[in-house]
């Protein structure tokens, strides 16, 4: 008997699916009846012990070390932050614009974290972006850019606005060849594609569990190779961010030298309750498993909503766990599938319709039946 929960039983442990077709995880994944659960015990915990703050630090701890494994990396790479632009921030303040000062992006980046790279410029940093083809960004984009100017390449693994995966290994190889650092976002890829930094090679690495992780807002994971030279000490910082947070010495600033030197003040508890609920259902799933059931279902859904008429903006061959479409008012479409009550995320001119482990074929034929019906209402 397989120690992995198999798509249908994973499905099971989401009993809101039953009368709902949940296709939002690139923007919150569903509630699972562990997330519910974890939200009581956090109650609990401060009903019965009112202040337990050795149970609740040590709960934070357990969703580092569950992160760190979940992408082949060492707790102590681990730095626990509260979101993206967060994590972004920190990275971009610990670097040294004076000799180095060029960051590439690209427009498949969060505007969230491309935001922090653009108020570099106060620093003395200069961004430059990746030709966008519109549906997707390979390589020589980025090779087009990157030179011995450049201290940082960001890149999504894989992009929010159409689901497309972005060729990160290349990217990492060519960033590193000419002596750049890379930070990758995997923030749309975490929960659903096996990830290994080791393999991968990036220098930092952020997700969080609101999306395919399973949990909800408030935390994020900030991944740092370890023996990374820190060009300077970072901008944003509190008492979690020294060697020792419980000295309370207020005139010691203090950096560890691993990926803590990256934490700020008191972490986000409810949160990492939330976190270890979905790892306690991720660590139940075999990931390569995952991707390829999740693959198949965006290749059949964008198959099968292009014959429909849809103008599918997910380039074929490069799919994540997401099909967009093309709309004139994305978000009016998803107010009418919402009233079928099938949970979508529009961005911009894009519905995005993204899969999970717990979605199947039937989610499919409920939303291209709905959204045929709703084109001809």
């Amino acid at each position: 008997m397989s120690q992995y929960l198999d798509a249908t039983q994973f499905r099971a442990e989401f009993p809101a699916l039953t009368d709902t077709v949940h296709l939002a995880s690139c923007s919150q994944g569903a509630l699972s009846s562990r997330l519910a659960y974890s939200l009581q015990e956090i109650g609990f915990s401060m009903r019965d012990k009112g202040a337990p703050w050795g149970l609740w630090m040590a709960e934070v701890e357990w969703a580092r070390e569950r992160f760190a494994r979940l992408i082949g990396a060492f707790p102590h790479e681990i730095a626990i932050l509260s979101c993206a632009s967060e994590a972004a921030f920190q990275v971009a303040s610990s670097l040294d614009w004076s000799r180095r000062a060029e960051i590439i992006t690209s427009d498949l980046e969060f505007p969230s974290i491309a935001h922090v790279w653009l108020a570099q410029a106060q620093r003395g940093a200069r961004v430059l972006v990746a030709a966008d083809t519109g549906e997707n960004i390979d390589a020589e984009a980025y090779a087009a850019v990157i030179n011995e100017s450049v201290n940082l390449v960001s890149i999504p693994l894989v992009t929010y606005r159409n689901g497309a995966r972005l060729p990160v290994e290349e990217v990492i190889q060519l960033a590193h060849e000419r002596g750049a650092r890379v930070f990758v976002d995997a923030y749309q890829a975490a929960g659903v594609m096996p990830i290994n930094v080791r393999e991968l090679g990036c220098d930092y690495l952020v997700s969080g569990s609101l999306k395919y992780l399973l949990g909800l807002p408030g935390i994020a994971f900030l991944y740092v190779r370890d023996g990374l030279a820190h060009q300077r000490d970072p901008e944003l910082t509190g008492w979690f961010g020294r060697t020792n947070p419980f000295a309370f010495d207020t005139r010691l600033l203090d950096f560890p030298d691993d990926a803590r030197r990256f934490e700020t003040g008191t972490p986000p508890v409810p949160s990492a309750y939330a976190a270890n609920a979905g790892f306690d259902l991720i660590e139940r799933v075999d990931l390569n498993a995952v991707q390829i059931h999740v693959s198949a279902l965006a290749e059949e859904l964008a198959e099968r909503l292009a014959a429909a008429g849809e103008r599918v903006a997910s380039p074929a061959g490069f799919r994540g766990p997401q099909v967009a479409i093309e709309d004139d008012d994305p978000n009016a479409l998803a107010e009418q599938l919402a009233a079928r009550r099938i949970v979508t995320a529009p961005r911009g001119n894009l519905l995005r319709l993204s899969l999970h482990y717990y979605n199947d074929r039937s989610d499919l034929d409920t939303v291209v039946d709905a959204i045929s019906a709703c084109r001809k209402a």
